[in-house]
């Protein structure tokens, strides 16, 4: 029973890495954002930009920020099936604090 659900899966990973793949290289990574963190922590976060392998995250608050740390491997992993130029790592961002503030102390 499972099974047509199984290929219908498998057939839409197709087409949205065919399709992430056809974007620029730095936009790839933001547009699968939403895919690799899902609808409720993509509700709360913002894909800000990509550069040199950090894709930087805004985050509502620290405590997002803490959380969201602890599963940037596994964001990273997905975002990699899906994009041509790899994510190395996901700094994230508390919204509203300065640039260079919140980089340097959020990086995963």
């Amino acid at each position: 029973m499972n099974r047509p659900m199984e290929h219908a899966a498998a057939g839409l990973e197709k087409i949205v890495a065919n399709a992430l793949r056809r974007v620029h290289a730095n936009d790839a990574p933001i547009l699968a954002w939403p895919l690799a963190c899902g609808h409720a922590v993509g509700e709360r976060t913002r894909a800000m930009d990509f550069a040199q392998g950090i894709l930087r995250v805004e985050v509502p608050d620290a405590s997002w920020r803490t959380e969201l740390k602890a599963l940037a491997p596994q964001y990273v992993a997905v975002i990699n099936r899906y994009v041509s130029e790899n994510v190395k790592r996901i700094e994230f961002v508390i919204a509203g604090k300065a640039a260079g503030e919140g980089a340097r102390a959020t990086r995963a």
